[in-house]
């Protein structure tokens, strides 16, 4: 365990109340981008991550860093209550759905017990907002599109599973230890900040394969399925910029009271195909990005899209990235500026 140290800043538009922040796998994508946020907004944000997939270079110089693991429960009550936390944000998880297939066990122990050993802590220490990074793998190969919050859940693979688990856990606690909650389920996180960027080791997203072709790391990307209900037979996606997704995270946190419950979804509420995607990268990078056609791959629904009307009305979320040029530019700049993501940490 270690800590970097950082000032203490506080800006304008912070609630009161809300200051200091726990954000867990703060050294990865989504985390990281939204550690950016907060810490514009004023907050000060400790960030815990064991960096088995997150990055050093990934992490705030403001931040203060804890690195250590969820199930070491001990050691996280110890940094909640030095760090006069207020609220904890909680991204980190294994997210690969494949593997999830088959390491189902590694799964629901990294994800769903420790996430009870986070909420073990936090309760130690009477900590009692708290923000969920959920997924849209909780509503499987959907059927109800654009996807609203009440549509079945119904996930087809354990990372989903361990995800719905979670939600049905935290929906008990604040009838019991008054723990207020909100539940983002965001879809497809895309882009990048001017600073941090999408770095997964093995990648798994569209576009950052898709840019790696650009680059020259790789060959060619994979179209798995030509042959979907779908304008043009290949899957549809929402793709949202992870600066719009750091924003719902910020306007969550500042808004969880002790006791409320809440979930939202969280896209821009168009969708693109796979091959759009891909014409747009090869727009961007002038680069022909070459294809290989694979057969579809299971349990891929044809179209999942987000309905996300009820944060932009309660929370006034608003997206500024809605144009898919746009999102992929920002990751083609990142890209172009880091060729190796973040190197070796």
């Amino acid at each position: 365990m270690y800590f970097l140290e950082r000032p203490l800043c506080f800006g304008r538009g912070v609630k009161l109340g809300i200051v200091n922040i726990l954000v867990t796998g703060g050294a990865g994508y989504i985390g990281s981008v939204t550690v950016e946020a907060l810490i514009a907004r004023g907050h000060d944000v400790t960030v815990l991550d064991n960096l088995s997939t997150g990055h050093l270079g990934a992490i705030h110089p403001q931040a203060t860093f804890l690195r250590s693991d969820l199930h070491n429960v001990r050691e996280i009550s110890k940094a909640i209550r030095l760090g006069g936390i207020d609220a904890v944000i909680h991204f980190a998880a294994s997210s690969l759905v494949d593997e999830s297939m088959k390491e189902p066990i590694r799964y629901f122990d990294n994800n769903v017990v420790g996430t009870i050993c986070l909420l073990q802590a936090m309760l130690e220490q009477g900590v009692s907002r708290f923000v969920f990074s959920s997924t849209a793998a909780l509503f499987g190969t959907g059927g109800y599109n654009p996807l609203r919050e009440e549509a079945p859940k119904q996930p087809t693979s354990v990372y989903g599973e361990t995800k719905h688990l979670i939600e049905r856990i935290l929906r008990w606690l604040p009838q019991i230890n008054d723990l207020g909650y909100t539940s983002l389920r965001y879809f497809n996180a895309a882009g990048a900040s001017s600073t941090y960027g999408e770095d997964h080791r093995p990648e798994t997203h569209l576009i950052p394969l898709t840019l790696q072709v650009a680059i020259g790391s790789k060959n060619s990307i994979n179209i798995y399925g030509q042959n979907y209900d779908t304008p043009d037979g290949t899957c549809i996606r929402d793709y949202v910029h992870v600066l719009d997704l750091a924003q719902a995270h910020v306007l969550a946190i500042e808004d969880v009271r002790p006791g409320e419950v809440k979930a939202y979804n969280v896209g821009n509420g168009t969708g693109f195909s796979v091959q759009e995607v891909i014409h747009a990268c090869r727009h961007v990078t002038q680069h022909p990005i070459p294809v290989h056609l694979k057969p579809p791959r299971v349990g891929d629904p044809p179209f999942l899209v987000a309905d996300s009307s009820r944060i932009r009305s309660e929370l006034g979320w608003d997206p500024h990235f809605t144009d898919l040029e746009g999102i992929i530019i920002s990751a083609w700049d990142w890209h172009k500026r880091h060729p190796r993501g973040y190197g070796i940490d």
